[in-house]
């Protein structure tokens, strides 16, 4: 079976398929007598590699690291603090993805919020906030948005339609993030070594396979974009590999052609465009980085939560023990938090790694490795 073959859906005998994949991968590494290290963006990814056990499965050939794909784990402290001032605006309606309902800010989370009588609802995309903002007219409607180029386009037209039908209780906080400057700013900081990044397949249905051409062309660190079954993700490590290696050299490869076009989706760029403009966000684990966030621009002010609802929230404390923000960096495992399984659980998270359902530390505990720390 080739790459070719591996490009398109996935096959019937999957499993042998993966099997043979996995061997062939070994073989390669352990004639060359070297580790291959290398770091998929995406938490879908994250979650899929624990769930199929290809962690585990290329042990000793492979290192797979975890990086900052998980939106809902990079949204800093601070920005979770700003999210739940808007819980104290009178007659207010708090619409936001369930992942971030209990993501601990500095003092509280929306759940706690909810709890205690402030009307918080779990939406699955801000057009289904807009809807509650035609239902309610007479409340104000705050849609909590947090997600990368995949997400933020929804929240766009959501923007536009509220704007064309004359919604004026309908408001967006927009903690959206782009993903090529957080991969720029984890090469450049020069801590992790990396022989290849596993780009996100979801992000690449909007931009395109060649929003990541920057990698090999200026940083000399091969990418593949890849989709989310097992072989998808396999077949993005043997690219990534031979080049390691030096069987070809480092370019950006598209193994997701079946949903990832040349030149992305043409539509949801032109939302983007319309209605965001790139600011400076900061990142859990990163700190800030410019022009990397999705700010409404100038014209869709009236929309904007943070205009209408300006609060003063004071910088966050540092968190004690958790260990989130270097996980997100790739620079420590899960497991090696010394929070991890013990003050940390997803009952009683401290950290969103461990909230999320895209986030490393909540793969780790649900399928491994780590279980030995579980008391």
């Amino acid at each position: 079976m080739d790459e070719n073959t591996l490009a398109r859906p996935v096959p019937e005998d999957a499993p042998a398929a993966a099997a043979a994949w996995v061997e062939r991968i070994r073989r390669k590494v352990a004639e060359s007598g070297r580790t291959v290290r290398l770091m998929e963006f995406c938490g879908t990814h994250t979650m899929a590699i624990a769930r199929s056990g290809l962690r585990s499965l290329l042990r000793g050939a492979v290192e797979l690291v975890s990086g900052p794909g998980c939106p809902v784990c990079v949204t800093a402290d601070g920005e979770i603090d700003r999210m739940l001032a808007y819980c104290d605006v009178p007659g207010s309606i708090v619409a936001t993805y369930g992942d971030l309902l209990r993501v601990p800010g500095s003092h509280s989370s929306l759940a706690r919020r909810r709890a205690e009588g402030t009307d918080v609802r779990v939406v699955y995309s801000a057009l289904d906030a807009l809807q509650l903002a035609r239902e309610n007219p007479d409340r104000p409607v705050v849609f909590l948005g947090v997600g990368f180029e995949t997400t933020a386009p929804a929240a766009a037209l959501a923007v536009k339609t509220a704007r064309e039908e004359g919604l004026g209780n309908f408001y967006v906080h927009s903690a959206h993030k782009q993903t090529p400057p957080a991969m720029r700013a984890l090469l450049e900081a020069g801590d992790l070594k990396l022989d290849g990044i596993i780009c996100p397949g979801h992000v690449s249905t909007v931009l395109g396979a060649e929003a990541f051409a920057f990698l090999p062309a200026e940083y000399g660190v091969p990418g593949a974009v890849a989709g989310f079954e097992p072989l998808d993700i396999l077949l993005a490590v043997d690219h990534l590999v031979d080049a390691a290696l030096g069987r070809r050299s480092p370019d950006l490869w598209n193994g997701y052609p079946r949903w990832v076009r040349p030149g992305g989706n043409r539509r949801a760029q032109a939302l983007l465009n319309e209605v965001f403009r790139p600011c400076d966000a900061r990142w859990r684990g990163l700190g800030w980085l410019p022009g990397s966030g999705l700010c409404l621009r100038d014209e869709f002010a009236p929309f904007d939560a943070e205009t209408r609802f300006p609060a003063a929230v004071p910088e966050p404390p540092a968190r004690k023990g958790c260990r989130c923000g270097e996980v997100l960096r790739g620079l420590l495992t899960p497991a090696e938090c010394p929070l991890f399984g013990r003050a940390c659980r997803p009952e009683q998270p401290v950290g969103p790694c461990m909230v999320s359902s895209e986030g490393a530390c909540a793969a780790w505990y649900r399928y491994g490795p780590g279980e030995e720390v579980r008391a």
